[in-house]
């Protein structure tokens, strides 16, 4: 079994949730083959020999990320970066790689039978939304089958950290997806 996990991650957190989940998915199938890449690394031949595509995202403005959040969220960066080493914020170049947005524009499609699951990162209060639906969406219009319901983890703050317990929960999540 061949299972490739796709994410973008903007503070690390969605990264460190792929990461469980491939853990999770080599400790209840030591035999499959896990690759675990960004939007940017993740070609489609990368895609095509997948039995499972597990893809995920941040939540930015209740949903996917767009080239406006993702600017927002750089700038939001830069800043902290430049007022903890005291350098100008405007120093800093904006993040070219792409987002799921984009990346899912060359996304091909897939034969019916071919395995997909969807999982955020969000902040936990009302009303805040979830990338993770718009993610299966967009796998089912590409054929694939999503066979769980999306998912969402949760940081304690726009830029993490994770809440305690999440990426064992990532883990159990993605050993479940078999």
């Amino acid at each position: 079994m061949h299972t490739v996990i796709v994410y973008e991650s903007m503070y690390g957190n969605t990264r460190q949730v792929a990461q469980a989940i491939a853990e999770g998915v080599r400790e209840a199938a030591p035999d499959a083959q896990v690759d675990c890449l960004t939007v940017s690394e993740a070609t489609a031949d990368a895609t095509r020999s997948a039995d499972l595509l597990v893809v995920g995202g941040p939540t930015h403005m209740h949903g996917m990320s767009s080239g406006l959040s993702r600017r927002l969220a750089h700038g939001t960066q830069a800043q902290k970066s430049a007022r903890e080493s005291g350098a100008l914020a405007a120093t800093a170049e904006p993040d070219e790689s792409p987002g799921l947005r984009a990346w899912f524009h060359g996304l091909p499609d897939t034969e019916s039978g071919t395995h997909a699951a969807a999982f955020d990162t969000r902040a936990d209060f009302r009303l805040s939304g979830g990338a993770a639906e718009g993610i299966a969406r967009r796998l089912s219009h590409h054929h694939y089958d999503v066979l769980a319901e999306p998912e969402g983890f949760i940081v304690e703050d726009t830029e993490g950290p994770l809440r305690a317990g999440e990426l064992d929960r990532a883990r159990t999540w993605g050993a479940g997806l078999l």
